[in-house]
C-alpha cells in the first residue's frame, strides 16, 4: 500500500495534541501539512488540496471544526474530513453523521473522540481514503 503521496492536513490550537495527531499520521506513511487555528487553517485550504483533513473541533471559535470541514468539502467536495472533539467528555454530547439531515449541515465523515487510539486512528484513515 503506498501511502506516501497522500497529504493529511491537520489543524488543532492545542500543539501536542497536534504534534501527537502528526506523529502517528506520518508513522502510517502519510505526509502531513498541519495549522495551529482556523485561520492558518484557512489559508491553508485556499492553496493547498489535501487528500484528508483532521480537525480539531473547538479553535479559536466553538464550532471552528464545523466551519472549517463546510469551507473544505465547499471548494473540495471529494475530501474525507475527520473532527477530532473533546466535546463529548465535557459536555455529554455526541456527534455523528449518520443521518441525512447531520450530514446536510455537518461535513464531517468521521468523528473521533480526542487522545484518539492510533489504531483507531490509522482504521478511520484508511477507510475514508478507501485504502
Amino acid at each position: 500500500m503506498n501511502t506516501t503521496k497522500k497529504l493529511i492536513l491537520i489543524a488543532d490550537d492545542d500543539q501536542d495534541s497536534m504534534d501527537l495527531i502528526k506523529f502517528h499520521v506520518e508513522q502510517f506513511g502519510f505526509e502531513t501539512i498541519t495549522a495551529n487555528s482556523q485561520k492558518e487553517c484557512e489559508e491553508i485550504i485556499e492553496t493547498t488540496k489535501p487528500d484528508l483533513a483532521i480537525f480539531d473541533l473547538m479553535m479559536e471559535n466553538d464550532d471552528s471544526g464545523f466551519i472549517l470541514s463546510y469551507k473544505l468539502k465547499k471548494k473540495y467536495p471529494d475530501t474525507p474530513v475527520i473532527l477530532a472533539t473533546a466535546v463529548s467528555s465535557a459536555t455529554g454530547y455526541i456527534f455523528e453523521s449518520e443521518s441525512e439531515t447531520e450530514r446536510s449541515w455537518i461535513k464531517a465523515d468521521a468523528f473521533l473522540e480526542k487522545n484518539i487510539r492510533p489504531d483507531q486512528l490509522h482504521r478511520t484513515i484508511n477507510k475514508l481514503l478507501k485504502l
